[in-house]
């Protein structure tokens, strides 16, 4: 990338680039609408800006520093997209149809650096933070799949990377869809997924923002979770409901807990009974989410016998639950799947059992 992208900037700071311009502050407006609001894919396109801005503006950022290295459709109309970045990483990332709702899944990172053993994400590790416009890019690269009168509805951040160890970046980049010139999208319809950082949800919290948080619980006990999450060991399950508990009183904003369900590893009646006692008296909802299936890792979907045995023992305790619906199965469905596929003879070289 031999130019820096322009949504890096926030619309405050592209702003002031256009006053050094010597042009009036709107124009950063005019800028954001082309972009987000008419999809265009240059600069040149933008015709209500006066011919000398376009070509400033041209030799001063890019729109795109990426390019699509692979693009998979489902036949149930999920599209995701591996994205090439500008130093060769690659990210993935999702368009959901549904409905009267058209839902995108975005990464934060390249790489994870949790180590949850059932996830694809981090199989090669954590490489490095994705930039504010690199998070932005993946959602105009979404947003142009969809035909001229559909429209981006909902946003999880759930894809690559853990968000909320990134948050400075990923809080600039929310905060560029909400504002004039973005797609003037509520933050009620943003959910974003964590492994579970104390300080971090707490920062989160502080905001102000009505975001919806969602917590990768994945275990209602410490041995367990220390096996599923690795980074539980540091952290505990026990100092996340307190900080999901202050994220509650704070913004009012009811919290998720993701389990994924792991035949014979944590769908158990026993485990069942155990997450229903620790969110007993909480204002919560559990996501089950049966595994999808990964060549490279040893866990299998618990099947819809278990599942409804274990659906069936939280609601008995009067836990709300319910079962994540399972999109684009016919393709690399795994978060971090499709990369982990393009990366394979890194892959190749790598040992499930390690990640235990």
């Amino acid at each position: 990338m031999t130019r820096p992208l322009i949504n890096d900037l926030s619309r405050a700071e592209l702003a002031a680039w256009c006053e050094g311009q010597g042009e009036q502050k709107f124009r950063a407006d005019q800028i954001r609408k082309w972009i987000f609001g008419k999809r265009v894919n240059d600069f040149d396109a933008m015709t209500d800006i006066s011919a000398p801005l376009r070509k400033t503006l041209a030799e001063s950022f890019d729109l795109f520093s990426s390019r699509i290295a692979a693009h998979q459709k489902s036949q149930d109309g999920t599209e995701k997209l591996l994205l090439e970045l500008h130093d060769g990483e690659r990210v993935e990332c999702v368009l959901m149809r549904e409905d009267d709702r058209r839902t995108i899944c975005l990464s934060t990172q390249v790489g994870c650096g949790m180590g949850c053993v059932f996830c694809a994400s981090g199989l090669l590790g954590f490489t490095r933070n994705l930039s504010t416009g690199e998070i932005l890019e993946q959602v105009l690269r979404l947003d142009r799949l969809l035909p001229p009168l559909e429209r981006i509805t909902n946003v999880v951040v759930m894809g690559m990377g853990e968000p909320l160890a990134n948050l400075p970046n990923l809080l600039k980049a929310l905060a560029a869809l909400e504002d004039k010139g973005g797609l003037g999208m509520s933050m009620r319809r943003v959910t974003i997924s964590t492994v579970g950082l104390p300080d971090k949800i707490r920062e989160l919290a502080r905001t102000g923002k009505s975001y919806n948080l969602a917590i990768s619980l994945h275990a209602p006990e410490n041995q367990l979770r220390n096996q599923l999450v690795p980074v539980n060991d540091r952290i505990g399950v026990e100092a996340i409901m307190e900080a999901a508990d202050e994220f509650f009183e704070t913004t009012g904003r009811r919290v998720t807990y993701e389990y994924v369900v792991l035949r014979e590893k944590n769908d158990g009646i026993e485990q069942a009974q155990q997450l229903a006692q620790l969110l007993y008296g909480r204002n919560a909802h559990v996501n089950l989410i049966p595994m999808n299936a990964v060549t490279e890792l040893p866990f299998n979907d618990p099947g819809a016998e278990r599942l409804r045995q274990f659906v069936d023992a939280l609601e008995r305790s009067g836990i709300v639950a319910t079962v994540r619906k399972r999109k684009g199965a016919d393709i690399d469905a795994a978060c971090g799947q499709l990369r982990l596929r393009h990366e394979q003879p890194v892959a190749a070289s790598y040992s499930p059992s390690a990640a235990k």
